[in-house]
């Protein structure tokens, strides 16, 4: 038994969960502590509970069953999705809840990125595809492309950043061209530069260019991806201009980080000074003077990564980013020892999403990314994040359990 379990059990994955729910507890409870926010913990709490239970469904289910099922379960998203922009409760200018109240309710995009990623792995198993077809590759763009613009619909803006950039691993995995990478980061890079002005804007052009000109398989291709990236650069401020309010002062704030300190900036100025004021081994479990005085307003959410480093200092921040570059480096290794096409790429999806989620939010919580609403996984405060993330770690377990399946 010891033996079976040695060799199939995946208990890092499992430890390294535990880890970080526990630390997000902790610290969600110190957030909310005194703050007349306690019951956000015993919420908080039962979730946790409940996605104990995700885990174990997850790391149980047969694998293949589960890939014929990918594609319901897929479509069942979308038509949620759809369900949502219809008579979704509002929270924070975005459309995403479904429910009466952010306390009871869910949001459903947290599970599209499951599905979404577990869809996309089930389409590239399949013996017939190859993403040197061009409509095979439209066809893997467009599954994830469907939930991230419904998503965007909401209008949930961090979220569909997580699909698109969970999109660019899994492609190189499945063995897409390095041209075919390049047309996807450029309008990337072009948008992200026209957001600074005309000359970074025609700067990053340049390097968008010169991205595209190295990895081209032929002139054409390399100009019409140019064009687009072009086009979609161009396009920028007019989707800035349709952005809600909130959104474009926090991208304004994280261009021009020191003219909002008591506006749209004032979260990550806090935030900064709570990190920066923990020092070396922080001031102690409850004895954090911006998280105990409530400096950043509902801290156990998008900025919960100030309370350890706060409280705990550059030691307990380092031991939760630790954590989460062993969970990352777990999940490309279980990538690399599956036989199994679907779970490989699916290793490489959900390891994706969760590292887009720590590099934003963790860049965002120090001032060196813009705010965009997106969670630390299981430590910021939410039911469905954490059910989500809960389950994806059950499907690494899943796929190390059966990595020498075909």
């Amino acid at each position: 038994m010891l033996e079976y379990l040695k060799e199939y059990f995946d208990y890092k994955a499992l430890l390294i969960c535990l880890g970080l729910v526990a630390v997000g507890l902790l610290s969600v409870y110190s957030a909310t502590y005194d703050v007349g926010a306690a019951a956000a913990f015993d919420k908080q709490l039962v979730w946790a509970g409940i996605g104990f239970a995700a885990l174990v469904l997850a790391a149980i289910f047969p694998l293949k069953t589960l890939q014929r099922i990918s594609f319901p379960l897929y479509i069942a998203t979308l038509a949620v999705l759809l369900v949502i922009l219809v008579i979704g409760h509002t929270v924070a200018g975005s459309k995403s809840w479904l429910g009466v109240a952010r306390g009871f309710g869910g949001q459903p995009s947290e599970f599209a990125k499951v599905t979404a990623v577990l869809a996309l792995s089930a389409f590239l198993a399949r013996t017939a595809i190859s993403l040197s077809n061009p409509k095979h590759l439209i066809l893997a763009v467009g599954i994830v492309a469907l939930p991230m613009l419904l998503i965007l619909a909401e209008p949930d803006l961090g979220t569909s950043i997580v699909f698109f950039l969970m999109l660019l691993p899994v492609l190189y995995w499945a063995g897409a061209s390095n041209f075919v990478l390049a047309a996807i980061l450029a309008p990337l890079i072009a948008a992200a530069g026209a957001l600074f002005g005309t000359l970074v804007f025609l700067v990053s052009l340049v390097i968008s260019g010169a991205l595209l000109y190295a990895a081209r398989q032929n002139r054409f291709a390399a100009a019409v991806a140019f064009a687009l990236t072009l086009a979609i650069g161009l396009s920028v401020q007019a989707v800035y201009e349709r952005l809600p309010s909130y959104q474009q002062k926090r991208i304004s704030t994280f261009m021009n980080p020191g003219s909002e300190q008591k506006g749209a900036g004032y979260n990550v100025y806090q935030s900064k000074v709570a990190i920066g004021s923990g020092g070396f081994f922080g001031k102690g479990y409850l004895q954090g003077t911006q998280t105990q005085l409530n400096f950043i307003p509902e801290q156990w959410t998008d900025f919960i990564f100030c309370v350890p480093g706060e409280e705990f200092g550059f030691v307990g921040a380092s031991i939760v980013i630790g954590l989460f570059a062993g969970l990352l480096l777990h999940g490309v290794n279980v990538a690399g020892l599956s036989k199994n096409k679907f779970a490989s790429a699916a290793s490489i999806g959900i390891t994706g999403i969760f590292g887009v989620h720590v590099l934003i939010n963790i860049g965002m919580s120090m001032g060196l990314l813009p705010v965009i609403g997106i969670p630390l996984p299981f430590l910021s405060y939410g039911g469905s994040a954490l059910v989500a993330n809960m389950t994806m770690v059950g499907l690494l377990m899943n796929f190390y359990s059966n990595r020498k399946e075909h």
